[in-house]
């Protein structure tokens, strides 16, 4: 078992949990994600655990899988799935989430080193799988918006995610932003200065 391995039982339990919150008249209020419900959110957390899982089929089969056929297929997925009764959602977001944290431990030591493609197309070794769940059931149910905030996730994790946003901020060459920020330069953050 790994830090992922274990943040994913953690964070699956406290995505269900922070769900179970979630009064079924408000699936339908929005998200700070634009043009996203809570409906849209819930969908999206589902369908994602079932593309994951078909990346774990290629792991283990060697035979070749993408996520989603294309990015519209994505978008329907989620479009037609908010339109889904909340009873139906959370028994699919219950049902999928189990399903990948099975297959992924079924998984040999040989075959989490298999290399797949994500849907932005980075290969990764199929190991990694398991961060990108831990990354949508975490912040995701923060999005939920019903009292899960950062502080409940893992510190581990937490610190995890930080690093790796830090370093694709950086990549995409937003360095100063992100310093300006971090340093409670930028008037619209509660950062407290440094230095």
């Amino acid at each position: 078992m790994t830090a992922d391995d274990d943040w994913m039982v953690e964070l699956s339990a406290l995505f269900e949990d922070t769900l179970g919150r979630v009064a079924d008249a408000a699936f339908v209020e929005p998200t700070a994600l634009p043009g996203w419900t809570i409906a849209h959110l819930v969908a999206h957390v589902h369908f994602n655990a079932l593309a994951l899982c078909r990346l774990i089929g290629w792991a283990r089969t060697g035979e070749e899988a993408t996520m989603y056929a294309s990015a519209a297929q994505r978008a329907d997925e989620i479009e037609s799935g908010a339109k889904e009764s909340p009873t139906q959602l959370r028994q699919w977001a219950r049902e999928s989430a189990d399903r990948f944290m099975t297959e992924f431990a079924a998984l040999t030591d040989a075959q989490r080193q298999a290399i797949v493609v994500t849907a932005q197309g980075r290969r990764i070794p199929a190991a990694e799988l398991a961060w990108l769940r831990c990354r949508e059931l975490g912040v995701h149910a923060v999005d939920l918006e019903v009292g899960t905030t950062f502080g409940d996730l893992p510190a581990g994790f937490v610190d995890a995610l930080v690093n790796e946003i830090v370093a694709k901020r950086l990549a995409s060459r937003e360095g100063a932003s992100l310093a300006r920020w971090l340093t409670g330069r930028d008037p619209s953050t509660p950062l407290d200065r440094w230095l």
